[in-house]
Formats: C-alpha cells, sequence, structure tokens
C-alpha cells in the first residue's frame, strides 16, 4: 500500500474491540440465516464442491447481500478488504476467483480485528489502568490482581499486529497471515495463559473492590461514562484477551474454511490452529483449576461418612453435577402408593470419576451413605407409568462402597433434570442423536442468537454464531449439544438458538468442521496405531 496501514485501520476502525466482535458475529449469524433459508439446491450447494466453476460460487457470492450492505454502510466505519480504494483501483477483483476473494477477506478481517483489539487493550491501561485517581485508591497488589500481566498482553499484541500489517503492505493481495499467527502463538501467546488463569481472583477482587471501596465504585462509574469507552464496562474490557485468543482461532477456522485443500496455505492453517487450540485449552484449564481446587475444598467439608471415608480431593477430580433427587421407599418389587410418603430426599455429588450419595442432615452437612466409581454406573429410563412415576429412572451401582451391586429408583424434578443426571452418570450411553464425531451424515443443528453463561457444571456457555449439533432435547425447553469448532458438550436452554432446518448448510457445517480437526484425527490414528504395536 501507498498510504501506511497504520493509519489505514485507524481511519476504518472507529470501533473498539467489543463493538467490532458483536457486529462481527451478528453479521454472520444474519448470513447463515439467509443461507439456510435458501431451499434451491443449486444455490445452498457449498461452493467448495465447486471450486472450478465460477458461475455457480459468484451467485453464492451475490446471494448473501445482507452482509456486504450491513458491513459497507458508512455510518459501521467497518470495512472490507474489497472495499479498499487500492483494491479496487488495482483491477485485482476483476482477476481473482471468488474463492480467493473470501479468502483475503477472512484473512484481512484476522488484521483488522487484531487493530481492533489492540485499540481496546490500549484503552483498558491508559484510561483504567494509569488514571491517577485509580492509582491512588489502589495498593500495589490489588492493582496486580485486578490488571494481572495486560502490558505484556499488549506488548505481545503490537508485536503481532506489526507484522500483520507488514505482511499486508508486502501486496495488495496478502499471501497469508496463519505463518505469523503460528510463530506468534509459539513464541508468544503464553501470556495469555498467565492472564486468563488469573481471572477468577481477577472476578473476585473486582467484586470486593466495589463492596468495599466506594471511591474506587466512584472513579470506575465515572471512568466508564467517558465518551472513549461508548458505553462499555470495565469488565467488559478485563475480559478482551480471553475473548480474543478464543476468538483469534476461530478467525484462523475460517481461513482453513476457504484456502486451497492440499496445499501449503491449508498446512501453515492447520499448525496455526493446532497451537492456538493448544493455548484455549491450557487457558480454559487454568481457569478451571483455581476454581475446582476451592470447590472440591469446600465440598469435603460439608461432607460426613456413614460408611468408609473416601479421600474427596484430589488434582485430578472436579465436580460434574449435584442435587437433590427422590429415592423410591422400599425394595423396587414392592412399588405401591399406599405408602404416605413415596419417596424420600437424597443428595448426589457427581465427580469426574466418582459419585457420593448423601442425605441432607442439619448445619448445611450431608452424611454420605453410599459411593461408587463412575465407570461403575448404570442407568435404566422407566416407561410411562403414571404421573406419581413420572420422571423417574433406575441408578445401578455395579460396585457400591460395600462391593455389592446396588440399585436406586430415583424421581427427578422435571424430564429436563431426568435426562441431565443420566447423561452425567452414564456419559457413554446413547443420546436420542447421534454425535457428528461418528461423521453421521445429517444430525440436527442449532446456531446461537443469544449468549448464554453456564450456571450449572453440566451446562455449556455459549457465544453469538456458535454452531452446535444437537444430541438431546428436551419437552421443558433444554438441549443437549456438542459445540462443532472444540466439541465441548453442554445443556442449555434451547430459547438461546435457531434450528438450522437446511440439511445442506448442515452438511456444509459439518464437512467444515471435519477439514478444521482433519489434523487432530491423523493425530488419533497414529497415536492408536503405537498402541496397537
Amino acid at each position: 500500500f501507498s498510504c501506511n496501514l497504520s493509519d489505514l485501520l485507524c481511519s476504518l476502525l472507529g470501533l473498539l474491540y467489543q463493538e467490532y466482535r458483536d457486529k462481527s458475529t451478528r453479521e454472520e449469524i444474519e448470513t447463515r440465516r439467509l443461507q439456510d433459508s435458501q431451499t434451491d439446491p443449486e444455490e445452498t450447494s457449498p461452493s467448495e464442491e465447486t471450486p472450478s466453476e465460477a458461475e455457480p460460487t459468484s451467485t453464492i457470492e451475490n446471494k448473501a447481500p445482507p452482509q456486504i450492505n450491513l458491513l459497507r454502510n458508512s455510518n459501521s466505519r467497518f470495512n472490507l478488504w474489497q472495499d479498499l480504494p487500492e483494491v479496487q483501483s488495482s483491477g485485482v477483483l476483476s482477476i481473482l476467483q471468488p474463492d480467493e476473494i473470501k479468502l483475503q477477506e477472512a484473512m484481512f478481517e484476522l488484521v483488522t480485528s487484531e487493530a481492533s483489539y489492540y485499540k481496546s487493550l490500549n484503552l483498558l491501561v491508559s484510561h483504567f489502568m494509569e488514571n491517577e485517581r485509580l492509582k491512588k485508591i489502589l495498593h500495589q497488589s490489588e492493582a496486580h490482581i485486578l490488571f494481572s500481566n495486560v502490558l505484556d498482553v499488549m506488548a505481545v499484541s503490537e508485536r503481532f499486529l506489526l507484522d500483520l500489517e507488514q505482511r499486508v503492505e508486502e501486496n495488495i493481495v496478502i499471501s497469508d497471515v496463519c505463518d505469523i499467527v503460528y510463530q506468534h502463538t509459539v513464541n508468544h501467546f503464553s501470556v495469555y495463559i498467565t492472564y486468563v488463569s488469573n481471572q477468577t481472583y481477577q472476578e473476585r477482587a473486582y467484586k470486593q473492590l466495589l463492596q468495599d471501596k466506594p471511591a474506587f465504585r466512584e472513579v470506575i462509574s465515572q471512568l466508564e461514562l467517558d465518551p472513549k469507552c461508548k458505553g462499555l464496562s470495565f469488565s467488559s474490557f478485563l475480559i478482551l484477551p480471553f475473548q480474543r485468543i478464543t476468538r483469534l482461532k476461530l478467525l484462523v477456522q475460517n481461513i482453513l474454511k476457504k484456502v486451497e485443500e492440499k496445499s501449503d496455505r491449508e498446512s501453515t492453517a492447520l499448525d496455526a490452529h493446532k497451537e492456538l487450540e493448544t493455548v484455549v485449552k491450557a487457558c480454559n484449564e487454568g481457569v478451571r483449576k483455581m476454581s475446582r481446587t476451592e470447590q472440591m475444598i469446600s465440598i469435603q467439608k460439608k461432607l460426613e461418612f456413614k460408611i468408609k471415608s473416601v479421600p474427596i480431593i484430589s488434582h485430578s477430580r472436579w465436580l460434574l453435577k449435584q442435587g437433590e433427587l427422590q429415592q423410591m421407599n422400599g425394595p423396587k418389587t414392592s412399588r405401591t402408593l399406599r405408602t404416605k410418603k413415596l419417596f424420600r430426599e437424597i443428595y448426589l455429588f457427581l465427580f469426574n470419576d466418582l459419585l457420593v450419595i448423601c442425605r441432607q442432615i442439619p448445619g448445611d452437612k450431608y452424611q454420605v451413605f453410599d459411593s461408587a466409581p463412575r465407570g461403575l454406573l448404570r442407568v435404566e429410563e422407566l416407561e410411562d407409568q403414571g404421573q406419581s412415576l413420572a420422571n423417574v429412572f433406575i441408578l445401578r451401582l455395579l460396585e457400591n462402597a460395600d462391593d455389592r451391586e446396588a440399585s436406586y429408583m430415583l424421581k427427578a424434578s422435571s424430564q429436563s433434570e431426568m435426562k441431565r443426571w443420566m447423561i452425567s452418570l452414564a456419559p457413554n450411553r446413547r443420546t436420542k442423536f447421534v454425535s457428528f464425531t461418528s461423521r453421521l451424515v445429517d444430525c440436527p443443528q442449532i446456531q446461537c442468537v443469544h449468549p448464554y453463561v453456564a450456571q450449572q457444571p453440566d451446562e455449556l456457555s455459549l457465544e453469538l454464531a456458535d454452531v452446535l449439533n444437537i444430541l438431546d432435547k428436551t419437552d421443558d425447553g433444554w438441549i443437549f449439544g456438542e459445540r462443532l469448532h472444540d466439541q465441548e458438550r453442554g445443556w442449555f436452554p434451547s430459547s438461546m438458538g435457531e434450528e438450522i432446518l437446511n440439511p445442506k448448510i448442515r452438511a456444509q457445517n459439518l464437512k467444515e468442521c471435519f477439514r478444521v480437526h482433519k489434523s487432530d484425527d491423523s493425530q488419533r490414528r497414529k497415536l492408536g496405531s503405537r498402541n496397537r504395536q
């Protein structure tokens, strides 16, 4: 480019990263809605299947006007690569194939979104962290917990952005960006793991400061009102690094879906994606480890063992689900409705490797009367036997605390609660729909149109535009899903998403997912062959 790209990006991006990210994901939702509403097979067939046929691909390009029109809106200050004056005047748009233009857009979005992210990080540091009034209020240790290593994160983002800008300046047609992503992920992105692992302490410190220090609360409120913040909260700036590292992985996935198969660019994108996935997993594990340890200590203190004591706290153990169920009184063979109280309350703590069955006793304590390894649990749903036995299932412990088999007939408060317990207790039990990992040709899918924050360990937090396979659903509005981009599973309210009805779009989503994770598959196959040897 003849002009400096930094100035160009600044002029294009009037948006803070929070706004940029929200707008981008909403465009993605609208595009998918439009594709899903198309019924003509010619219109909906994935462009990857006919790369040599320029005309049909061009038709698909023209079939998504909402995305292009919204992005070209002058008020949005949110531009496409093909809208840049240098690109339009160069004549390359008449030479490049539509698929290559899509790839250029995907790579350009990674660059522009990093510029927007760096702008927001810079505001977090200059406007909040370096505010003189805030510095006087916060003790050095409080400031360290609140802002962690954000200066390191910002320095890494700046270096990353400079390399990306240099690449874009080399040629109007971007050669690649995933090689740069790979190098920076391997050499510099460990700062994200440090920052995100501190998240539990950061959130707690922020809540405590708001509660204990009125002066802190007042300064933060005033700083948030500054027009620079565009109505965004201080906490939305604090969570930027975690949001960015996750989004960066999705942006590389988007590039990977558009590069030519078996090419050098595909290989580079797969390498970059694999390294980013490692960092994202380490970030998630860092957050979970902090909260899980505290949770296990809290549970241990509440348990009193009527049977032989089981050590609860372990580095490799965490809570999957806890809650109250109704246990049917008497043996299974003598079911009768004559007894005054057919069911009595019991309380379950289900860990990833252990089930503990208790009764609640005074003083917020639980008396343990049975337990079993999670691998030795089996569940069976009862056929509909009237209202009194609705939402009832049988839990079998193949080997309980007394080294014998035991059965419990349990009643849940709703159909969704029953299904959630059954899937958590016996995860290998077949669900209503088969997971995409079985390579099923078609499976119900849903895209997230409202973000959701998990309230229970067996729930799944959702981001806008997430696409999930539906593995099970209940009549009272819950879905058990598997997210395509990371294979994470969990429950969420069905009102958070819209089902994808077009089978061709579902097939395209699966095809893209298999392609993104093909390096994982080959790694698994290598491990499998090694194990067989």
